[in-house]
């Protein structure tokens, strides 16, 4: 198939494409190379050596989590089902005041690297750090799932790819490229593509959004009328109930979905590092603040892309290209600028998925090679240049593992596989995150139970649901073994992980510590002690 214009001329130009894309790689991978910290120490590996401001590291917060399944699932999931599409962008951005008023603070004064440096802090440290690492790592293979499918569905459209063989090479390649980011530029170099590709992608964003809201007028509802003209839903895809509620969904996909989306970017791994790499509290707070506005300039402009898609693209394009949903922005862009305008989106949302595995590798990487080789098998006496190495080759291994994933994973919704990501993040670290920092009786049985229990029936119940079996759209759709009927298991996970925390901790043998509490409470809310 060769994608064309309404007009009916071709349009797509594969080399165009290529060589836009490969322009940009080449740019941002240079930006890695001179920014990236290619010192031996730990500090300047992980977090930059905390040497951002918070303006800096809420734009990079923002580039960190304005994904693929941002700008290519949501896009795509407005211009398919409308109104419960942009339920993403609500919940997305609703989360950020969770992180503000409950973690940001408080995380930044109390750890060092890791999530682990938190959890462990009043608790014995192997167990507890070896549980979180576990979780950090599980979480960030979901959460890849979702970024290599979107890169797989994204590049294959470029290039005009329609073999699965074809797109799982393209999978491979794109892998090969997000681990060269993580090795080569560290936390530093990463940051500072994050905060190029989310002004660009802001840039870029807005400028569609002018100029398809001139394209009607400027009246959105001109704008909405055409959506419903050509969208087989009619007016139904301006009302709710047009994806849940229909297909084999109930409310209550939508109830846990929602659960998963306003608490799954709270307990995000990756999100929640980012916030040492600002120099204290004060700074970490205005990360967040800059962040949510950030993402609420690029939530606004997706409702208006996303229904652009609906009126100029309409949803049997969409549904034939390659990539299916999340084809929707690139081409809308095709369709309203031409190649070069394809290309150019293309490579800013190749961009926004490079920046967020790269982020999430480092993440993972770190919470194994400190978590577990330096306090667990090295018992915190492990050399900075020995740990880094360790991290590399982390790095490295997940990266392979992300690229087979991400073949499983292609053909899906990024903004839904992102949200199963969430899911799993609340289910396992929410609760410890919150019993930790404010229940005075927590211990190390109660977050072992928290972190595990949690962790467990979150993956139990993805691996039974429709999302892998038993549906046209599941991983497995010639299979069917699923017998939990949710989509999105938050709604069942999340209550259950708090639940296990607090039996663990009236059950278990192990005592709280209530100097170290006090320690931790007045390091928390102070940040004495932590270095700021």
């Amino acid at each position: 198939m060769t994608i064309t214009l309404a007009a009916g001329e071709e349009a797509n130009n594969p080399v165009v494409n290529i060589v836009v894309f490969a322009v940009f790689v080449a740019i941002t991978l240079f930006v890695v190379y001179r920014a990236g910290n290619r010192r031996s120490s730990t500090s300047g590996y992980y977090t930059a050596d905390s040497s951002f401001s918070g303006r800096q590291n809420g734009v990079a917060l923002s580039g960190d989590f304005l994904s693929a399944a941002s700008f290519l699932g949501i896009a795509g999931a407005i211009a398919m089902h409308g109104y419960d599409g942009f339920l993403y962008s609500i919940g997305f951005l609703v989360a950020w005041l969770v992180d503000l008023l409950l973690i940001a603070e408080l995380l930044r004064n109390t750890g060092r690297f890791t999530m682990g440096d938190v959890l462990s802090f009043r608790m014995q440290q192997r167990p507890v750090r070896a549980a979180s690492a576990t979780s950090t790592l599980v979480i960030s293979f979901f959460y890849m799932l979702a970024q290599m499918a979107g890169a797989g569905g994204l590049i294959a459209l470029l290039l005009d790819v329609h073999s699965r063989l074809g797109q799982s090479l393209v999978i491979v390649v794109v892998g090969l490229v997000m681990v060269a980011y993580v090795l080569i530029g560290g936390m530093k170099g990463t940051t500072w593509v994050q905060i190029i590709k989310a002004s660009i992608l802001l840039v870029a964003s807005t400028l569609i959004t002018v100029f398809l809201l001139g394209k009607f007028g400027f009246s959105f509802s001109n704008l909405l009328s055409a959506a419903t003209d050509r969208s087989p839903m009619g007016k139904q895809l301006l009302e709710p109930g047009g994806s849940y509620g229909k297909n084999g969904t109930t409310k209550l996909d939508f109830v846990s979905l929602s659960l998963a989306l306003v608490l799954g970017i709270a307990s995000l791994p990756h999100v929640l590092m980012r916030f040492y790499t600002v120099p204290n509290s004060a700074e970490a707070r205005r990360s967040v603040v800059w962040a949510t506005v950030c993402m609420f300039v690029f939530y606004l402009c997706t409702l208006v892309i996303g229904f652009g898609a609906a009126a100029l693209v309409g949803s049997d394009e969409i549904k034939a290209a390659p990539g299916g949903e999340n084809s929707a922005a690139p081409l809308l862009a095709l369709h309203i600028g031409g190649t070069v305008l394809l290309g150019v989106i293309s490579a800013v949302a190749f961009a926004t998925i490079l920046a967020v595995v790269a982020g999430l590798t480092i993440t993972a990487s770190a919470s194994f090679a400190h978590d577990v080789y330096a306090n667990i098998f090295k018992r915190g006496k492990a050399e900075p240049r020995d740990e880094v190495r360790v991290a590399r080759l982390t790095a490295v291994v997940i990266g392979v593992l992300a690229i087979l994933g991400g073949i499983l994973a292609n053909g899906q919704n990024v903004a839904f596989l992102v949200a199963l990501a969430l899911a799993v993040a609340a289910s396992a670290n929410l609760s410890t995150l919150l019993y930790s920092l404010f229940w005075k009786r927590f211990n190390t049985t109660g977050t072992l139970w928290s972190i595990y229990g949690g962790l467990g029936a979150c993956v139990l119940l993805v691996l039974f649901s429709p999302v892998v079996s038993g549906a046209a759209d599941s991983m497995f759709p010639s299979l069917d073994f699923h017998w939990f009927p949710l989509r999105n298991p938050g709604l069942v996970s999340i209550p259950f992980s708090f639940l296990c925390g607090a039996i663990g901790t009236f059950a278990g043998r192990s005592k709280a510590d209530p100097a170290k509490h006090a320690e931790m409470e007045v390091r928390s809310l102070t940040g004495i002690g932590s270095g700021s």
